[in-house]
């Protein structure tokens, strides 16, 4: 018989592995699927070293989160495991946000991390666990077939977090589950009451780990000092018209902190790591209408993309119209309703709504921008 996580065992001869980070969310997928019979094992990450970062941050993988996931794992009484990954996480997430910070691009290193150390890393252990399928508390909703596992936006688009994972590959769609996606925030912050969970009231973590305060500049002055190297300020006519004091201290769409004195606002337009420049304009001048992604990874079908489509450039963005064009293992996307501020370094997400609602068809990272006024 066909049980509710799709597997063809009884529940309690069916082993789950919960991604437990410590937060509400996880605590309480865990507490779900314990609450069903399934064979439940939480398992929790140590990604950092904790002490070096600020304790007024609310960040997530912290070393209260892993005390929090333990203590639940002990009221829900499931094994807990912990695995310590700081040497993969600085390698595969901290490390390349330097990389990208430095040259000028603006990263996403939440994607980074659920493709590497979460759904890859822990993907493979939870293999090797011989366990069924792994559970985390991510708000996406995974729609099985008889043809395949197919991704699709959460119920609670305030939660939503199919952004951050549009690298899942296929294989670990499969694998993958997510119960809160048919659910909303404040219910899942009810189940938590109701199983008496201590992180009930626990605040979202809202800062990136390893980023103190969201304050990146210190993270890449302790790691790459040398990207604080002045440089000049050129307008979109090429006219040098002042200096900054190292390009980390500027992303694109800033307004604020370029220190030029103008009859009309002036924003970061482009920022240029090759010759350690920047370069500001007027606000129609961040106006984008193509852009060109590198390590695709599709989740839907060709023919998905024959015709108009919807992206989103940004977590918190809207949906926009566009068209989408490969080329080898790149991709060119006109944007139909254009966008504003789009940055090299984050994720463009591939969108088809369908009669389910809004499946995710992959995505890439964003490679170049272009504009009537200059490309990125």
């Amino acid at each position: 018989m066909i049980n509710s996580l799709g597997i063809n065992k009884p529940k309690k001869k069916t082993k789950v592995v919960i991604a437990m980070s410590g937060g509400v969310d996880s605590s309480v997928a865990a507490g779900l699927m314990k609450e069903e019979g399934y064979d439940v094992t939480g398992i929790t990450l140590k990604l950092y070293d904790d002490a070096k970062t600020s304790k007024e941050g609310r960040q997530c993988c912290a070393g209260q989160d892993i005390l929090d996931a333990k203590r639940v794992s002990e009221q829900l009484n499931i094994n807990h495991e912990i695995l310590y990954y700081q040497k993969k996480f600085r390698k595969e997430v901290i490390d390349n946000f330097i990389d990208s910070y430095s040259s000028g691009e603006t990263p996403i290193p939440c994607v980074q991390c659920n493709q590497t150390v979460k759904f890859r890393d822990l993907f493979q252990y939870s293999k090797n666990l011989k366990a069924d399928v792994l559970v985390t508390g991510h708000y996406i909703k995974r729609i099985q077939t008889k043809r395949k596992s197919s991704m699709y936006r959460a119920k609670d688009f305030s939660r939503d977090q199919s952004y951050f994972l549009f690298s899942t590959t296929q294989e670990q769609l499969d694998f993958l589950r997510f119960p809160l996606g048919d659910i909303e925030k404040t219910q899942t912050r009810n189940i938590a009451k109701k199983l008496n969970l201590n992180v009930s009231e626990k605040p979202d973590s809202q800062d990136i780990c390893f980023v103190p305060n969201g304050d990146y500049s210190s993270v890449i002055k302790k790691f790459r000092p040398e990207s604080f190297k002045s440089g000049k300020i050129i307008d979109i006519k090429g006219n040098v018209i002042g200096q900054h004091d190292g390009i980390i201290n500027y992303t694109i769409g800033q307004r604020r902190g370029i220190k030029i004195a103008e009859k009309d606002p002036l924003y970061v337009i482009k920022i240029n790591n090759d010759n350690n420049t920047i370069i500001v304009g007027p606000k129609e001048a961040l106006k984008i209408n193509r852009i060109i992604l590198r390590e695709l990874n599709i989740l839907g079908n060709i023919d998905d993309f024959q015709n108009e489509i919807q992206i989103k450039v940004r977590s918190t963005g809207k949906l926009l119209r566009a068209k989408v064009k490969f080329n080898s293992n790149k991709a060119e996307v006109n944007i139909l309703d254009g966008e504003s501020g789009i940055s090299p370094g984050q994720a463009c997400v591939f969108y088809l709504n369908d009669r389910t609602g809004d499946k995710v068809l992959g995505g890439g990272w964003i490679d170049k921008t272009f504009n009537k006024n200059l490309s990125t």
